[in-house]
Protein backbone atom coordinates (compact mmCIF):
# COMPACT_ATOMS: atom_id res chain seq x y z
CA UNK A 1 0.00 0.00 0.00
CA UNK A 2 1.42 3.38 -1.06
CA UNK A 3 2.61 5.57 1.83
CA UNK A 4 0.23 8.43 1.10
CA UNK A 5 -1.29 9.09 4.55
CA UNK A 6 1.28 11.73 5.66
CA UNK A 7 0.83 13.61 2.37
CA UNK A 8 -2.95 13.48 2.59
CA UNK A 9 -2.91 14.76 6.17
CA UNK A 10 -0.07 17.27 5.95
CA UNK A 11 -0.26 18.65 2.43
CA UNK A 12 0.19 22.22 3.61
CA UNK A 13 3.40 21.31 5.48
CA UNK A 14 4.72 19.62 2.34
CA UNK A 15 4.08 22.70 0.24
CA UNK A 16 5.60 24.96 2.91
CA UNK A 17 8.99 23.25 2.56
CA UNK A 18 9.36 24.64 -0.95
CA UNK A 19 8.45 28.12 0.27
CA UNK A 20 10.91 27.88 3.17
CA UNK A 21 13.74 26.51 0.99
CA UNK A 22 13.35 28.24 -2.39
CA UNK A 23 17.05 28.17 -3.33
CA UNK A 24 17.42 24.48 -2.52
CA UNK A 25 14.25 23.81 -4.53
CA UNK A 26 15.53 25.71 -7.57
CA UNK A 27 18.87 23.89 -7.29
CA UNK A 28 17.09 20.53 -7.28
CA UNK A 29 15.09 21.51 -10.37
CA UNK A 30 18.30 22.51 -12.17
CA UNK A 31 19.99 19.20 -11.28
CA UNK A 32 17.07 17.23 -12.70
CA UNK A 33 16.82 19.49 -15.76
CA UNK A 34 20.49 18.91 -16.59
CA UNK A 35 19.71 15.22 -17.26
CA UNK A 36 16.21 15.58 -18.69
CA UNK A 37 15.61 15.08 -22.43
CA UNK A 38 14.59 18.26 -24.22
CA UNK A 39 11.94 16.55 -26.35
CA UNK A 40 9.50 13.66 -26.21
CA UNK A 41 6.56 12.56 -24.07
CA UNK A 42 7.45 12.48 -20.39
CA UNK A 43 5.86 11.09 -17.23
CA UNK A 44 6.55 11.93 -13.60
CA UNK A 45 5.99 8.91 -11.36
CA UNK A 46 4.87 10.11 -7.93
CA UNK A 47 4.14 13.56 -9.30
CA UNK A 48 2.93 14.86 -5.93
CA UNK A 49 1.71 18.44 -6.21
CA UNK A 50 3.49 19.02 -9.50
CA UNK A 51 6.38 20.93 -7.95
CA UNK A 52 8.79 19.38 -10.47
CA UNK A 53 6.57 18.38 -13.38
CA UNK A 54 5.11 21.86 -13.84
CA UNK A 55 8.35 23.90 -14.08
CA UNK A 56 10.04 21.13 -16.09
CA UNK A 57 7.07 21.08 -18.50
CA UNK A 58 6.31 17.39 -17.96
CA UNK A 59 2.72 17.13 -19.06
CA UNK A 60 1.68 13.84 -17.44
CA UNK A 61 2.00 12.32 -13.99
CA UNK A 62 0.83 9.42 -11.86
CA UNK A 63 0.03 9.88 -8.17
CA UNK A 64 -1.85 7.84 -5.51
CA UNK A 65 -2.65 10.79 -3.20
CA UNK A 66 -5.90 12.46 -4.19
CA UNK A 67 -5.12 15.74 -2.41
CA UNK A 68 -1.70 16.06 -3.98
CA UNK A 69 -3.00 15.12 -7.41
CA UNK A 70 -5.63 17.86 -7.17
CA UNK A 71 -2.91 20.47 -6.61
CA UNK A 72 -0.83 19.09 -9.48
CA UNK A 73 -3.84 19.36 -11.79
CA UNK A 74 -4.23 23.00 -10.81
CA UNK A 75 -0.61 23.45 -11.86
CA UNK A 76 -1.48 22.10 -15.30
CA UNK A 77 -0.37 18.46 -14.98
CA UNK A 78 -2.57 15.67 -16.35
CA UNK A 79 -2.59 13.26 -13.40
CA UNK A 80 -3.64 9.60 -13.48
CA UNK A 81 -4.35 7.81 -10.21
CA UNK A 82 -1.99 4.91 -9.63
CA UNK A 83 1.15 3.63 -7.95
CA UNK A 84 4.73 3.24 -9.14
CA UNK A 85 4.57 -0.55 -8.79
CA UNK A 86 1.59 -0.86 -11.15
CA UNK A 87 1.60 1.98 -13.64
CA UNK A 88 -1.73 2.38 -15.49
CA UNK A 89 -0.13 2.74 -18.93
CA UNK A 90 0.64 0.54 -21.90
CA UNK A 91 4.19 -0.69 -22.45
CA UNK A 92 6.56 1.58 -24.39
CA UNK A 93 4.36 4.67 -24.02
CA UNK A 94 6.84 7.32 -22.87
CA UNK A 95 10.16 8.73 -24.05
CA UNK A 96 11.31 9.51 -20.52
CA UNK A 97 10.15 9.25 -16.91
CA UNK A 98 11.07 11.05 -13.71
CA UNK A 99 10.92 10.02 -10.06
CA UNK A 100 11.85 12.71 -7.49
CA UNK A 101 12.29 11.30 -3.94
CA UNK A 102 9.53 8.81 -4.81
CA UNK A 103 11.91 5.87 -4.52
CA UNK A 104 12.04 6.16 -0.71
CA UNK A 105 8.24 5.96 -0.38
CA UNK A 106 7.35 3.05 -2.65
CA UNK A 107 6.66 -0.35 -1.12
CA UNK A 108 8.77 -2.23 -3.67
CA UNK A 109 11.54 -0.23 -5.39
CA UNK A 110 12.42 -3.11 -7.70
CA UNK A 111 8.86 -3.49 -8.91
CA UNK A 112 8.61 0.28 -9.38
CA UNK A 113 11.75 0.47 -11.51
CA UNK A 114 10.71 -2.56 -13.56
CA UNK A 115 7.42 -0.80 -14.26
CA UNK A 116 9.25 2.38 -15.27
CA UNK A 117 11.34 0.29 -17.66
CA UNK A 118 8.19 -1.31 -19.09
CA UNK A 119 6.41 1.96 -19.95
CA UNK A 120 9.48 3.53 -21.57
CA UNK A 121 10.20 3.25 -25.27
CA UNK A 122 13.41 1.68 -26.53
CA UNK A 123 16.16 4.24 -26.03
CA UNK A 124 14.07 6.08 -23.42
CA UNK A 125 15.44 7.23 -20.10
CA UNK A 126 14.50 7.25 -16.43
CA UNK A 127 15.73 9.96 -14.07
CA UNK A 128 15.61 9.01 -10.39
CA UNK A 129 16.35 11.88 -7.99
CA UNK A 130 16.88 11.35 -4.28
CA UNK A 131 18.53 12.58 -1.12
CA UNK A 132 21.48 10.21 -0.84
CA UNK A 133 21.36 8.33 2.46
CA UNK A 134 25.13 8.63 2.87
CA UNK A 135 25.17 12.42 2.38
CA UNK A 136 25.11 14.98 5.22
CA UNK A 137 21.47 15.84 4.53
CA UNK A 138 20.54 12.16 4.26
CA UNK A 139 22.20 11.41 7.58
CA UNK A 140 20.40 14.37 9.15
CA UNK A 141 17.06 13.09 7.87
CA UNK A 142 17.84 9.65 9.27
CA UNK A 143 18.57 11.07 12.72
CA UNK A 144 15.26 12.95 12.72
CA UNK A 145 13.27 10.25 10.94
CA UNK A 146 11.15 9.16 13.90
CA UNK A 147 9.91 12.74 14.41
CA UNK A 148 9.38 13.63 10.75
CA UNK A 149 5.86 14.02 9.39
CA UNK A 150 6.90 12.59 6.01
CA UNK A 151 10.08 10.56 6.43
CA UNK A 152 9.09 8.39 9.40
CA UNK A 153 7.91 5.66 7.01
CA UNK A 154 10.52 6.31 4.32
CA UNK A 155 13.34 3.96 3.32
CA UNK A 156 16.44 5.95 2.47
CA UNK A 157 18.75 4.67 -0.26
CA UNK A 158 22.28 5.44 -1.34
CA UNK A 159 23.05 6.33 -4.94
CA UNK A 160 24.90 3.04 -5.45
CA UNK A 161 21.90 1.05 -4.20
CA UNK A 162 19.56 2.78 -6.64
CA UNK A 163 21.98 2.28 -9.53
CA UNK A 164 22.16 -1.42 -8.71
CA UNK A 165 18.37 -1.76 -8.75
CA UNK A 166 18.19 0.20 -12.01
CA UNK A 167 20.78 -2.11 -13.55
CA UNK A 168 18.80 -5.16 -12.41
CA UNK A 169 15.71 -3.61 -14.02
CA UNK A 170 17.46 -3.31 -17.38
CA UNK A 171 18.77 0.26 -17.41
CA UNK A 172 22.29 1.17 -18.50
CA UNK A 173 24.44 4.07 -19.75
CA UNK A 174 24.20 6.01 -16.47
CA UNK A 175 24.75 9.73 -15.93
CA UNK A 176 24.68 11.69 -12.68
CA UNK A 177 24.09 15.25 -11.48
CA UNK A 178 24.40 16.47 -7.89
CA UNK A 179 23.64 19.60 -5.89
CA UNK A 180 23.01 20.80 -2.29
CA UNK A 181 26.58 20.90 -1.01
CA UNK A 182 25.73 22.82 2.16
CA UNK A 183 23.17 22.35 4.96
CA UNK A 184 19.72 23.68 4.04
CA UNK A 185 19.90 26.47 6.60
CA UNK A 186 23.16 27.73 5.08
CA UNK A 187 21.96 27.91 1.48
CA UNK A 188 21.71 31.64 0.75
CA UNK A 189 21.80 31.39 -3.05
CA UNK A 190 21.24 28.80 -5.75
CA UNK A 191 23.62 25.87 -5.35
CA UNK A 192 25.79 24.72 -8.27
CA UNK A 193 24.98 21.57 -10.22
CA UNK A 194 27.94 19.25 -10.84
CA UNK A 195 28.39 16.01 -12.71
CA UNK A 196 28.88 12.83 -10.72
CA UNK A 197 27.86 11.98 -7.17
CA UNK A 198 29.37 11.59 -3.72
CA UNK A 199 29.53 15.25 -2.71
CA UNK A 200 26.07 16.75 -3.08
CA UNK A 201 23.18 15.59 -0.91
CA UNK A 202 20.65 15.67 -3.77
CA UNK A 203 21.54 13.33 -6.63
CA UNK A 204 19.83 12.78 -9.97
CA UNK A 205 20.57 9.49 -11.75
CA UNK A 206 19.72 8.90 -15.41
CA UNK A 207 19.55 5.40 -16.80
CA UNK A 208 18.66 4.45 -20.36
CA UNK A 209 16.62 1.64 -21.87
CA UNK A 210 18.68 -0.19 -24.51
CA UNK A 211 17.77 0.94 -28.00
CA UNK A 212 17.18 -2.66 -29.05
CA UNK A 213 16.52 -5.96 -27.27
CA UNK A 214 15.27 -6.22 -23.67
Amino acid sequence: MAKIEPFEKHLENYEQWFLDNPRAYVSEIQAVKSLLPTAGEGLEIGVGTGRFAAPLKIRRGVEPSKRMAAVARRRGVEVTTGTAEKLPFESETFDFALMVTTICFVDDPRAALREAFRVLKKGGSLIVALVDRESPLGQNYLKRQAKSLFYREATFHSTSEVVEIMQQSGFGDFAFAQTLFRPLEEIAEKEPVRHGHGEGSFVAIRGTVPASGT
